[in-house]
């Protein structure tokens, strides 16, 4: 989270929008605007429909009015110059505050979760849920998704969504501001 608000501390709004990488195979040919946007609506998404089985934070808050979001999915279905047309889109501000309470809606999840909720599968009225929301795009590039988080016990969901992803996405955004300073 130190590097997400270094982020926020260092970059101008158009390099959160900029796309140093646009045809590289990865995470870091995106921007950083997207990558943060992704990763806070995948945690949205698993967080709240497929663990807790609420109401998301981007409903709940009015977060896509806030944040003048044109998608309410996590954006896997997006590439190339799409990706920097949405970035741009963006207000920065309001994507942070839907950033702080996704995160702080998570770890009050987390820390009062029993440990035997862990071995718990994604029930499948909470996949009918996911599906019915339509905040997984229908194409390939996303819909996968669906059957990655259902196949996952909650343990699962909270190595990748909740773990790996983060790290994934935020290397490459480094990666990105890394070649910015360059340029």
């Amino acid at each position: 989270m130190d590097v997400i608000m270094w982020f926020k501390a260092e970059l101008d709004s158009a390099e959160f929008c900029a796309q140093p990488f646009p045809n590289a195979k990865g995470y870091h040919s995106k921007t950083v605007a997207y990558s943060l946007w992704h990763i806070f609506r995948i945690e949205d998404i698993v967080s709240h429909t497929l663990v807790k089985g609420d109401e998301q934070v981007l409903f709940s808050g009015n977060y896509q009015k806030r944040i003048n979001s044109p998608i309410i999915t996590t954006g896997n279905e997006l590439s190339g110059a799409e990706i920097a047309e949405f970035s741009e889109k963006l207000d920065i501000a309001g994507l942070y505050s839907y950033i702080s309470e996704v995160r702080d809606e998570t770890e009050k999840m987390l820390a009062d979760m029993e440990y035997e909720r862990l071995k718990e599968k994604i029930m499948p009225e909470r996949r009918e849920m996911l599906e019915a929301l339509n905040v997984v795009d229908g194409d390939e590039n996303s819909v996968w998704l669906i059957d990655y988080w259902c196949g996952k016990d909650i343990r699962g969901l909270i190595q990748m969504p909740f773990s790996r992803h983060w790290i994934m996405h935020i290397e490459a955004c480094l990666r990105i501001c890394d070649r910015l300073k360059k340029m």
